[in-house]
């Protein structure tokens, strides 16, 4: 990110690095290094005063950055006096350097940012294009008043260019980013893969070889230096690869100087023009070039590799982060899938004795017309209680896996016209169900994501319509199925097709609306028409009516085979309860009824003496195991979730006793009616599922299946898809 056009760090930023009496001592010694060099030699190694300034300037706020240039300049300025520079050039040099100093501190705080974090590998680089800008600028500065001065010739001024370039951008190279790296040590903490020992060796491996390098003059083995150099990049932190590299110039420096090391060995051309020049100031041109090789190889590789362990630690953290993320969410998810199985069961519960009581009150002989209506208002109830606890449920259950089966929709939609019924004949509205599919057609589907899906249309469509009829019209259109329920409401105005489709909204939510609901029924029908591919429509205006239609695209699968038992005829009988199922003189079906609830076996009994049925009642899995070897039953209906032998491991049992009685078609009649309830009732061997609360007419229907061999297999059902069989 670029900063501004700054020279000073911000008030707000955090001050960082050493204190600011740092810099100037560290100001002093470098002009202590550079006379020394000079007096001894008559040649400056390389330049670190500017170096020192850029990072006081980087580092500290305008007050103490301010006092530390006036420091730096008055010891600049006796420092020249000192070395006895001539006439102009005692204030020049010192104000070239501050002025140096100051136009990389501009560019680097406007083009690196504010946070100049140097083991960042582009900003390291964009601070060496920086450095390499500005010490051009005060080359071409230098020389020109240098050529007004001296007058030297082409060849002369063209080396004293050169030199100060070198020198200057590999000083600046060299301190800057070695200080700022210093300054935010704590950023490196960890990220280096060896440990103190490991740091300790290479750095002596480093001292060793620049030693063994730089103080023979016998053989050119400059390039042995770059291998441990590396090694140290790859191994250590940005701060201590500057270290070593301080180190590395410090001995090659002092051996240069001293006349030692492979770049003497360097044979110098033959310009007549520089003969003025001493060889090893014109030897130090080399000398510097392979400092500033090093410093761009080695300090960006290690900002790399620092880098790179920085990313890959963050991905760790974010992989722990994410697994941890994951397991919580599959143990949320775990723990939201057992309540909803529980609070599942433990309503249906309930409502099976309260919808069952009353189908058996309503349907007893001599009771007067008042209370049968009273009778059937609680079963009404029942249904729109039991209703609104499945959309509940459903919709905080989420998407579900898909089962596909090969079904026959108009007897999908018969089921999930038949909790709509008692109300529709109850307000003498006619439901009618249009089947234009080819016959005995079946289609790949998933039974109960259809059945979800056309169950809260039709239930919507009766209570919303006042007189007249709702139908539900099956047809074929293009490569799918076209599923239109339609009615003669009230209709929907067109500004709240949209909204209807979303979870508890409704196009009539105020406090004096004339039906109840929460507005979850149209929610979870557009869910289940998205898991099956397909889209839903709205065509519905005020007084017209409505008609949802669906438009699935569904694959044929082979028609079914034709039957020689109609279906119709089966839910005509299912409508007469009080009609027996065996009408010859063969004995009584013999039923037994498995559950630990009282109240539930007390509903089931009744329901199957009506149907002339013998009944015999267990309370959990043990009892039910015991009659089961001990006597012949046509049926048994079994609970699932019973104290201490379930109604799973009870059917397991069952199935495995001599005799053939394990033989006996086994429904279970449960509370839980989750599509895994379904899935785990069929592996345990049973044929058909009944969710809670049973009506009369589902009951009979599953009997008469019963007895006539018309269940699926018991053997056959672990392969089978998740559908319930009644």
């Amino acid at each position: 990110m670029r900063g501004r056009w700054r020279l000073f760090r911000h008030e707000a930023g955090r001050a960082a690095g050493p204190p600011p009496w740092t810099y100037v001592l560290l100001f002093v010694l470098s002009q202590l290094i550079g006379h020394w060099s000079v007096s001894t030699f008559s040649a400056v190694v390389v330049w670190l005063s500017n170096g020192i300034l850029v990072a006081a300037l980087l580092q500290l706020h305008r007050r103490p950055a301010i006092a530390v240039i006036a420091a730096c300049l008055a010891i600049n300025l006796f420092s020249n006096s000192v070395r006895g520079d001539p006439g102009v050039f005692l204030w020049f040099n010192a104000l070239l350097n501050l002025g140096l100093a100051m136009l990389v501190a501009v560019l680097t705080r406007r083009f690196c940012g504010a946070a100049l974090d140097m083991r960042r590998p582009v900003r390291l680089m964009q601070f060496a294009a920086i450095c390499a800008v500005s010490v051009a600028v005060a080359a071409v500065a230098g020389s020109l008043v240098a050529t007004l001065v001296f007058r030297p010739s082409f060849a002369v001024w063209l080396f004293m260019v050169q030199s100060f370039f070198i020198v200057e951008l590999t000083g600046l190279l060299l301190v800057t980013p070695v200080l700022l790296l210093f300054a935010r040590g704590h950023r490196f903490a960890g990220t280096a893969p060896a440990r103190w020992p490991e740091s300790a060796a290479l750095m002596a491996l480093v001292f060793a070889v620049s030693t063994l390098v730089f103080w023979q003059g016998d053989y050119p083995i400059l390039f042995l230096t770059f291998p441990p150099m590396l090694l140290i990049a790859l191994r250590l932190s940005p701060g201590m690869t500057a270290a070593a590299l301080f180190g590395l110039a410090f001995v090659s420096g002092v051996a240069t100087l001293t006349g030692h090391g492979p770049i003497h060995l360097a044979r110098l051309a033959d310009i007549p023009s520089l003969e003025t020049i001493p060889p090893m100031l014109r030897k130090l041109g080399i000398f510097n070039l392979y400092l500033l090789i090093m410093v761009a190889t080695v300090l960006p590789l290690s900002t790399i590799m620092s880098e790179r362990r920085r990313l890959e630690a963050r991905l760790r953290a974010r992989t722990v982060a994410a697994q941890e993320a994951r397991r919580f969410a599959e143990h949320a998810a775990d723990a939201r899938s057992r309540f909803l199985a529980m609070m599942s069961h433990e309503l249906r519960t309930p409502l099976n004795g309260v919808a069952g009581f009353a189908d058996l009150l309503a349907a007893r002989p001599g009771l007067d017309l008042e209370a049968v209506r009273h009778a059937r208002r609680i079963r009404e109830s029942s249904d729109g209680l039991l209703v609104l606890v499945e959309d509940i449920l459903d919709f905080a259950s989420g998407d579900t896996e898909l089962a596909p089966e090969a079904l026959d929709l108009a007897a999908v939609a018969r089921e999930a016209t038949a909790p709509s019924r008692v109300s529709a004949d109850a307000r003498d509205i006619e439901l009618t169900i249009d089947d234009r599919l080819p016959p005995h057609a079946r289609f790949i589907c998933d039974r109960r994501a259809l059945r979800q899906a056309l169950q809260p249309l039709i239930a919507n469509a009766i209570k919303f319509t006042v007189e007249g009829g709702v139908c539900v019209r099956l047809d074929r259109a293009g490569d799918g199925v076209v599923i239109r329920v339609s009615d003669t409401g009230c209709g929907i105005a067109p500004d709240h097709h949209i909204e209807l489709f979303q979870a508890f909204s409704q196009a009539d939510a105020s406090t004096s609306r004339l039906h109840s609901g929460v507005g979850l029924g149209l929610a979870l029908v557009a869910r289940h028409v998205r898991r099956l591919g397909g889209r839903v429509e709205l065509d519905s205006r005020p007084g017209e009516g409505s008609t949802f239609t669906l438009h699935l695209p569904l694959e044929r699968a082979p028609d079914a085979p034709v039957e020689t038992v109609v279906e119709d005829d089966v839910e005509a009988a299912a409508a007469s309860p009080d009609v027996v199922p065996a009408a010859s003189p063969a004995p009584p079906p013999r039923v037994l009824v498995v559950d630990d609830h009282p109240v539930n076996r007390e509903v089931a009994r009744i329901m199957l003496q009506a149907f002339g049925c013998e009944v015999v009642e267990a309370r959990d899995g043990y009892e039910a195991l015991q009659a089961a070897s001990d006597e012949v039953f046509d049926l048994l209906l079994m609970d699932v979730r019973m104290p201490g032998m379930d109604g799973l491991e009870t059917t397991r049992r069952v199935r495995s006793l001599p005799d053939g009685r394990g033989d006996v078609p086994i429904v279970a009649i449960t509370a839980d009616a989750m599509p895994g309830d379904v899935v785990r009732c069929h592996a345990a061997g049973m044929n058909a599922h009944l969710a809670k609360p049973v009506s009369q007419a589902a009951l009979f229907a599953v009997v008469s299946r019963a007895l006539s061999g018309d269940l699926p297999l018991a053997d056959a059902l672990a392969d089978a898809p998740a559908a319930s069989a009644a």
